[in-house]
């Protein structure tokens, strides 16, 4: 499932919307499921679920960890791409 809508005609980048949730829990064998929502606040299903490694975040956001693993919140736009089969990074949408 990945309802996020792509950067350009670049495979593997999605854009984020600025108050995007990304609930990453730790799953078996070190990856991790990134369950990904367009807002904390609304009551709506997820935008994406992907499996693989959330390695950096560099753009505005809060972390707050818990018992699975930690939520994300994002502070402004931003993207998600993949770099490589199974890591993935959050940068600022430029």
């Amino acid at each position: 499932m990945n309802k996020l809508a792509a950067v350009g005609d670049e495979e593997g980048r999605w854009h984020l919307p600025q108050h995007a949730h990304v609930i990453v829990y730790e799953a078996e064998r070190g990856d991790q499921l990134l369950t990904i929502y367009d807002c904390g606040a609304a009551q709506k299903p997820p935008s994406a679920q992907v499996i693989g490694n959330l390695v950096r975040i560099r753009a505005p956001h809060e972390l707050e960890r818990t018992v699975t693993g930690y939520i994300v919140s994002m502070r402004e736009e931003s993207v998600l791409e993949r770099q490589e089969k199974d890591h993935f990074v959050i940068v600022s949408d430029e």
